[in-house]
């Protein structure tokens, strides 16, 4: 082989291999990564990002949406999260990560007429553009991530299901996102750091 020919290959070798991307972009946080932040729109009309709330802890991230069966099933538990939670510095952030051209039912005015009906009590947030979802890493609706809000930014401290059972919230053995936050919020190490998001698919 020419030694022009040995350099262009040496070249090329070295340019694909700095230019290589690794396996895990987009393929969503881990426990113990820091959660970017988001400016997203709310059902009311204005934009929500975490840094607007300046005295919270953290924050119970949970990708849901209107017409899926288990997050209809959660929808409860996840109003009774937030008003328990909220009140001691992690409150809901809930995100539709579905695209309404192909589920009409995610629509903005749905979300809006869904938030009204059930009482809402946190901000249900249009993931436009699905760009967060896949960020986060989020499969299912409900989905959710707890963060703690730290001096060194918003750190994932667990990942999956609500609890063990969506069908019947009276035979929960094991609430998942209540045990995490109660052991966030007193500085204890969380048990069950990572769960499987029971639930519909994402339709992107």
């Amino acid at each position: 082989m020419k030694p022009l020919k040995i350099i262009f290959l040496i070249v090329v070798v070295i340019t694909n291999s700095a230019f290589t991307f690794p396996s895990s972009i987009g393929d969503g946080y881990e426990i113990g990564d820091k959660a970017a932040d988001f400016k997203l729109k709310n059902i009311d009309g204005k934009t929500v990002s975490l840094s607007d709330y300046k005295d919270a802890k953290g924050f119970l991230v949970v990708f849901t949406c209107n017409t899926c069966p288990y997050a209809n099933a959660y929808e409860e538990r996840i109003i009774a999260l937030d008003k328990k939670y909220k009140l001691k510095g992690v409150p809901v952030i809930a995100i539709n990560p579905n695209n309404p051209s192909k589920s009409p039912e995610e629509s903005f005015e749905q979300m809006q007429e869904r938030a009204a009906n059930k009482g809402y009590t946190f901000p249900y947030l249009v993931d436009k553009g699905q760009n967060i979802s896949p960020l986060y890493g989020a499969q299912r609706t409900p989905h959710c991530f707890l963060l703690e809000k730290t001096s060194n930014g918003n750190i994932v401290k667990y990942i999956g299901a609500i609890d063990d059972n969506y069908q019947d919230e009276a035979a929960v053995e094991t609430a998942y996102v209540a045990n995490a936050i109660d052991a966030m919020l007193v500085g204890e190490e969380i048990q069950i750091k990572n769960t499987k998001a029971i639930g519909c698919s994402i339709k992107l």
